[in-house]
């Protein structure tokens, strides 16, 4: 059997389900019906991201839990058709209380992007990549 290479859910683990919900609705993010007071689901555009309770999620996965350092070594991106969209965007995600961790700068491979992370220090990415260029429906065109 070949792994078929995708990802239909992300799920971060979270201080406070309800909390983050709010952050993440406030940036736009569109809950879904399935979700309920342990877990959040949102529509990503063929993607789920998905927000369900730190210790819970832990649990899920039989590990234990330890405070999380402040880079964790994942971070989600979120690419954008120009640099004034990723400016935009940050100035956004920064007044829906995002903690900025980068503003948005020129990058040594030739792209846009900037840092901010959510309440519970997860780690977001805007860019523009201008040698990956978004489809019509965004998602990002990478040459064979």
């Amino acid at each position: 059997m070949a792994f078929e290479p995708r990802i239909t859910l992300v799920t971060l683990g979270v201080a406070d389900v309800a909390a983050s919900t709010e952050f993440y609705q406030k940036l736009g993010f569109r809950r879904s019906s399935a979700s309920n007071d342990s877990v959040t689901f949102f529509h990503m555009n063929g993607t789920v991201l998905g927000l369900f309770g730190h210790d819970a999620l832990a649990a899920d996965a039989n590990l234990d839990t330890r405070p999380a350092p402040a880079f964790r070594g994942v971070s989600l991106a979120h690419n954008l058709g120009s640099r004034e969209e990723v400016d935009a965007a940050w100035a956004f995600a920064v007044e829906c209380g995002a903690e900025p961790v980068k503003a948005p700068e020129e990058v040594f491979w030739g792209g846009y992007s900037g840092y901010f992370a959510d309440p519970d220090g997860h780690l977001w990415e805007l860019a523009h990549n201008p040698f990956a260029p978004l489809d019509e429906n965004g998602h990002m065109q990478l040459p064979d």
